[in-house]
């Protein structure tokens, strides 16, 4: 690449430059494209049009030595004379993210220069071609945006002319940390419109959306030249129905906007937020309110996944529950997997990933969402095979946890498993072997992990007073994700055709040494984990002791993080399918049905983030929008609807379908999408009957009250006895 990085002379402070390059074109166009990165997230123009629908581009990567580049055709864009125009703004690049908890990497990624790249390729009819790229030649001047970041928001002078134009200088930056895009684009993929705008008792004027979004607020306004809009965003109204956003810690998430005379439309384009109500602190008419629903939309962002996976069923709040799980998916992977996207935080957290990755398969393709965050991880992963907690790693003083880290081997196992492509275990292997020989070097004890300092079950409700760790052994924890990764990495070698020899007798050996360490298990996450990766002697009784567990404290889970995602397979898959329904169905607190009771539109991080007496659960750390208890929907694919991947056919080139009804839903029909077909698995309850209703396009093995059927691709029906209650 010829281009080379330039940036501004001078410090603009929180303004966000403009870099502008004008040009004739010498004949008739026959193509021209131009690719194009930056160090901070860029818009660009031609001729006063936008060059793409991609949203925060470049994306998020591990900055340090993987950027993706874009290329786009502008063939039809060109005209006689041309100015290409493009803004950057701060970004994951240069924003204070995760300064609650690094403030001085915080600083440091702050106070890194802006940059741009780009280059252009015009062909002409005759067969010259010509080269325009990103040198000394290019201009900058401040741009309308006077300030942009992912924390706090932006602000727009829609009266400012960009002008004084300087030259631009160049950058020294490396090139050789340039990539093709890999992951998905990041568009705006659907437009909420306002569902009301309302008074709160405090006298606050607020848009209710009436979904929660990662995205950002488009208003349209008549407005004198120079009134101000100032609008702060939130995901909840207090118990008195006022306008609440104090969860969102010290993010701003606010928006500034200047007008111009007259009507207009406008929108933040180099930053995000999640709310679900926007609060109108100043805007035009409001004394009169004279506002309008169709003023305010909210345009969803997330990266560009098609919807793979439906669910729905004859019961609202199971529905409710489907589709928070979704919208939960969609405002969290908007191009890295966030913990959430509203707070001084939206980081990539590891675990959050590994927890949810099978959920996010069913749901949407995210074989190419997965597969770039994954390369992420694996230029994270530090010398010694150690992963980051988050990654990108802006947390690098983290230590590397159980169920965290293992991401680097269960996400691209799960993946295979869905997708069925061997190339995600063959670009991955070194990463997930590290990952295991890591722990191997760090432990204390040989074939335990212990000695480290882990999250534990995070969030558990059965966790000592004063911590967010369940209370659950996180020795215990550590080991069994010692041994599940060494299992899983023992699959992935031979799949690939690798030697596993030393590892399979490094399994024996860890199994070996729990059930030695670890004869009895006190807690329910101790039961789930030890009975789903097959570690307990006896792992039926371990089963039941665990359903007796769950009855002794009251048919209701305690379980965070870690157990959460597993405890209704634990027990379905040891003849308690009809307790697991009971969990599922469970609508007061804990369980996944409270929060629909409560009115959330998205998955919460806290049970209880609305406790039972309408206040909330704190402010220091309470996302109503973090999708990891949604993990919950591969058991309703798996397991309600029965639909599952056979291992030695990955990818659905064979499908095993054993449906497990309830009498308790009257009928449940899912449907997936595969890269072998679609397959829908449906039920319905009639008085003691159940109706299966089954359409596959691949061969399939269909099991029915323990009969066992393998079919070819076609429609079925059959009819089974009602078991479950």
């Amino acid at each position: 690449m010829q281009a080379m990085w330039i940036t501004v002379s001078e410090d603009l402070g929180d303004i966000c430059p403009v870099f502008r390059k004008t040009w004739n074109c010498s004949g008739h166009v026959k193509c021209a494209r131009i690719m194009m990165s930056s160090l901070g997230v860029y818009e660009a123009e031609l001729n006063g049009k936008r060059i793409s629908d991609y949203v925060l581009a470049p994306g998020w990567t591990s900055y340090k030595t993987r950027l993706q580049y874009q290329e786009y055709d502008i063939t039809e864009m060109l005209e006689e004379k041309n100015t290409l125009e493009i803004t950057v703004g701060k970004g994951w690049f240069r924003s204070r993210m995760a300064d609650f908890a690094y403030p001085e990497e915080a600083e440091k990624r702050q106070k890194q220069p802006c940059g741009l790249i780009a280059q252009l390729s015009v062909i002409y009819k005759d067969g010259k071609q010509e080269e325009l790229y990103t040198d000394e030649t290019w201009e900058y001047a401040e741009s309308p945006v006077r300030f942009s970041e992912i924390y706090d928001g932006e602000v727009y002078d829609a009266c400012f002319c960009p002008a004084d134009w300087k030259r631009a200088v160049i950058l020294n930056w490396s090139k050789d940390i340039l990539i093709p895009q890999e992951g998905c684009k990041i568009r705006e993929m659907e437009r909420i419109y306002a569902k009301s705008v309302f008074r709160t008792p405090r006298g606050e004027l607020v848009v209710d959306f009436g979904q929660e979004v990662t995205g950002y607020v488009e208003f349209s306004v008549n407005a004198h030249e120079g009134e101000r809009i100032h609008i702060l965003h939130g995901e909840m109204t207090d118990h008195e129905g006022n306008f609440y956003n104090e969860n969102y810690r010290s993010a701003k998430a606010e928006i500034t906007y200047i007008c111009r005379a007259g009507r207009q439309t406008w929108h933040p384009r180099l930053t995000f937020f999640g709310f679900r109500y926007i609060m109108l602190d100043e805007f035009p008419k409001m004394e009169d309110s004279e506002l309008y629903t169709e003023q305010f939309t909210a345009n969803a962002v997330y990266s560009d996944m098609e919807q793979t996976g439906h669910i729905a069923s004859s019961d609202n709040r199971l529905n409710r529950l489907v589709s928070n799980i979704m919208w939960g998916q969609k405002g969290n992977f908007l191009d890295v997997p966030t913990d959430c996207p509203q707070r001084d935080e939206r980081l990539g957290w590891t675990g959050d990933a590994q927890v949810f990755v099978k959920a996010a398969c069913y749901n949407f393709d995210t074989e190419k969402f997965f597969t770039k965050w994954l390369r992420d991880l694996a230029a994270e992963q530090r010398k010694d095979g150690a992963v980051t907690t988050v990654v990108p790693d802006y947390m690098p003083g983290d230590r590397p946890s159980a169920a965290w880290g293992d991401a680097a081997v269960i996400c691209p196992w799960q993946i295979y498993m869905i997708y069925g492509n061997e190339k995600i275990l063959e670009d991955q292997f070194d990463s997930m072997k590290r990952w295991v020989d890591y722990i191997t070097a760090s432990t204390k004890k040989p074939f335990l992990w212990t000695g480290g300092e882990h999250y534990g079950d995070w969030l558990g409700l059965d966790a000592p007073a004063g911590s967010y760790k369940g209370s659950s052994r996180e020795d215990l924890i550590a080991t069994a994700y010692y041994a599940y990764s060494t299992e899983l990495l023992i699959r992935a070698g031979r799949v690939i055709g690798k030697d596993m020899g030393e590892y399979e007798e490094l399994h024996r050996r860890i199994v070996s040494a729990f059930r030695k360490t670890f004869p009895g298990y006190y807690t329910q996450t101790e039961h789930v984990l030890a009975v789903h990766f097959g570690l307990a002697e006896d792992v039926q009784k371990t089963a039941d002791d665990l359903a007796e567990l769950i009855i002794q404290d009251g048919t209701q889970i305690k379980t965070g993080f870690v157990g959460t995602p597993l405890i209704l397979h634990v027990l379905s898959s040891y003849g308690h399918t009809a307790l697991a329904y009971s969990l599922l169905l469970r609508t007061g607190y804990p369980s996944w049905l409270y929060p629909v009771e409560k009115g959330a539109t998205t998955i919460w991080e806290h049970w209880d983030g609305i406790r039972t007496d309408g206040n909330f659960w704190s402010a220091d750390m309470n996302s109503f929008n973090h999708y990891s208890y949604g993990a919950v929907a591969d058991w309703i694919y798996e397991v309600a609807a029965g639909i599952t991947p056979v291992e030695k056919a990955p990818g659905f080139r064979r499908v095993r379908i054993e449906p497990h009804p309830d009498g308790r839903i009257g009928w449940l029909e899912v449907s997936v999408r595969t890269r072998n077909g679609m397959v829908s698995s449906r039920w319905n309850c009639e008085k003691d009957s159940i109706r299966y209703d089954i359409k596959t396009e691949m061969p399939a093995e269909i099991i029915i009250d323990g009969k066992t059927m393998n079919v070819e691709p076609g429609k079925y029906t059959f009819w089974g006895r009602l078991q479950n209650t």
